[in-house]
């Protein structure tokens, strides 16, 4: 296979940025094997990959897609039906049109900007729901948009819940209820029946916590949620193939399952476990009377956190709801002792603002960089086949880099979706600011600064490590940083790239420690020691989790393979090789 020149790629890093998980798969991108006209239905992905030049590997596969591909025909020709009817009075209908609109006219087809309106959609005016590239807008017209109308339906009811559901003006039964019955009705409209499954487990669960000892709550919990979490995401694999359309569920069913065995662990802490043995953290969070049905729904389903999380602590949700959050955690820090006699009632508006200003710069930012930079360059031809090693590391921790705004725009939006309804204060920095980052997911300054694997992580996806930290971490009695990665590998799911990911992960942070016991503090004598060393380290985090990382978004074993292969595993002896040299003393940090 003729290797392609650095300038023959233009057409792979300009095409759309919504590329579905098999399209990372095949190893190609969606714009390249639909740049011609519109196949009719009957084309399938193995006359397309006729045209395109393949690996013997990626065309074997992108024949098995085929099968697929003619299964999916029918579902989607429902729901494009949908699209091409008029609208009516459905306010849903209007907001998938709406965005979709919105979304066609910045990505997929920009010269269509002014060409049509999406409450006349014709067939004609969206060309990429025929044949072949059906896959490319499955993400972009269904789960995704209902993602983005729910958070934003989510952003006004938090607003509302804040001011006229005031803990002042409701009882906190009624806003359990109000917190509960939103929250249904948003899973509802993104998932369909599929929201049985979120609700399912959270009555299974219920039901251990009530009939189980609290001896043995956490573990009976633990494997019912992460047994019915695993159990759905295989079957959405290698049944409803690749959680395709409205299958991917799996997203909330991971956040139920983060609370249902964190608050089962926190009831083992209160009722099962005597304080002494409690570390003062565990003391802190442990619940000490097994919460009400309505309490436990309101937990697990609330319209804050059911779509994107994060996980939260029992007894912080139920102080927000009883109107003591802010309270007690501005006691935490000895309010009055700094000579003020009553306590604030702080504003969340101000910390809501910035969040929205970060989720819409990490938006664009990911419309601008995963459209010139996909995942699928990786396994371009050039790339694979002529660039020097140097532009490989370079290439790979640019598109890596172009992966992150997404989780940037989830998560952010889900903080300002807490704040706005009050919940998520965290008390009082330094310098006397109020704080609203409780609930933050991620710190993308100390994320993009980071000098080590340990600074990385602590700051990507915090409140999931917490949860680790809580249920496997500070409890297994051997290896816990083993079990932590394999914990955390099954909780995402059972596509390989995950395991590639989390399995090399636990060499490179046992290397990274290491090395930084045995070395840092050979640097601390200057500053200009110190600047170099952290340049340095800088550089070798952030390649280090761009080669870690990128299974994760590839998610096949051929892909991940294929990376490895064209890096001629240079980070994995550089990883034998820190570990090989860190085998002496260790020196405190």
């Amino acid at each position: 296979m003729a290797a392609q020149t650095p300038a023959s790629l233009s057409n792979r890093t300009t095409g759309s940025t919504c590329l579905h998980p098999l399209s990372q798969l095949l190893g190609i991108p969606l714009d390249q094997v639909t740049a011609s006209h519109p196949r009719p239905r009957s084309s399938g992905w193995g006359e397309e990959c006729s045209r395109v030049p393949l690996s013997p590997a990626h065309r074997k596969f992108c024949l098995e897609c085929d099968m697929i591909n003619s299964k999916l025909n029918d579902s989607f020709h429902d729901y494009k039906a949908r699209l091409t009817q008029p609208p009516g009075n459905r306010s849903s209908d209007i907001i998938i049109r709406s965005i979709y609109f919105l979304l066609h006219a910045a990505l997929l087809n920009p010269t269509a900007r002014h060409s049509f309106h999406p409450f006349t959609l014709q067939p004609q005016h969206v060309p990429c729901l025929y044949g072949a590239p059906h896959l490319l807008c499955l993400e972009v017209m269904g789960f995704k948009v209902n993602f983005v109308a729910c958070q934003l339906f989510a952003l006004s009811a938090a607003f509302w819940f804040r001011i006229y559901l005031h803990p002042g003006k409701a009882s906190p039964e009624v806003r359990h209820a109000l917190a509960t019955i939103l929250g249904i009705y948003f899973v509802v409209f993104c998932f369909g029946w599929y929201a049985v499954h979120l609700f399912v487990l959270v009555l299974m669960s219920y039901g251990v916590m009530v009939t189980t000892s609290a001896s043995n709550i956490h573990r009976y919990s633990f494997f019912v949620a992460m047994g019915y979490l695993t159990i759905c995401h295989i079957s959405r694999i290698y049944i409803f193939h690749y959680g395709i359309l409205t299958t991917d569920f799996s997203g909330p069913l991971m956040i139920v399952t983060q609370k249902i065995t964190t608050l089962a662990f926190q009831i083992h802490d209160g009722l099962g476990r005597k304080a002494e043995d409690l570390s003062a953290e565990q003391h802190r969070l442990a619940v000490k009377v097994k919460p009400s049905l309505l309490e436990y729904l309101s937990y697990h389903l609330n319209f804050m956190s059911v779509i994107a999380g994060p996980c939260n602590n029992f007894k912080d949700y139920v102080a927000f709801i009883e109107g003591r959050h802010i309270h007690m955690k501005l006691l935490e820090v000895n309010w009055k002792q700094r000579g003020f006699h009553s306590l604030p009632e702080p504003s969340p508006t101000g910390a809501v603002i910035q969040k929205l200003c970060m989720t819409l710069l990490s938006l664009l930012l990911f419309l601008t960089l995963s459209k010139s930079f996909p995942v699928t360059f990786l396994l371009d031809d050039w790339f694979v086949h002529e660039a020097n090693f140097l532009s490989r590391l370079w290439y790979l921790y640019v598109v890596m880099q172009a992966a992150k705004p997404k989780y940037y725009f989830a998560w952010t939006l889900a903080d300002a979706v807490h704040n706005a309804a009050g919940f998520g204060f965290s008390g009082v920095d330094a310098d006397g600011n109020f704080c609203w980052d409780l609930l933050s997911n991620l710190n993308i300054w100390k994320i993009e600064t980071a000098t080590s694997f340990k600074m990385y992580l602590e700051n990507w996806n915090i409140q999931t490590s917490t949860w680790l930290k809580c249920v496997c971490y500070e409890r297994v009695p051997w290896y816990p940083t083993v079990f932590t990665f394999v914990l955390s590998a099954l909780w995402h799911g059972v596509y390989p790239g995950y395991y590639f990911t989390f399995l090399t992960g636990v060499p490179v942070t046992l290397a990274a420690r290491a090395m930084r016991n045995n070395y840092r503090h050979h640097f601390l004598s200057s500053k200009a020691r110190k600047v170099a060393y952290d340049v340095v380290t800088w550089a070798a985090t952030q390649l280090a989790i761009s080669y870690t990382a990128a299974p994760f978004v590839m998610l096949a074993v051929e892909p991940t393979i294929s990376l490895y292969n064209t890096a001629n595993l240079a980070m994995a002896f550089v990883i034998a090789e820190m570990k090989a040299k860190a085998q002496g003393p260790q020196v405190s940090r």
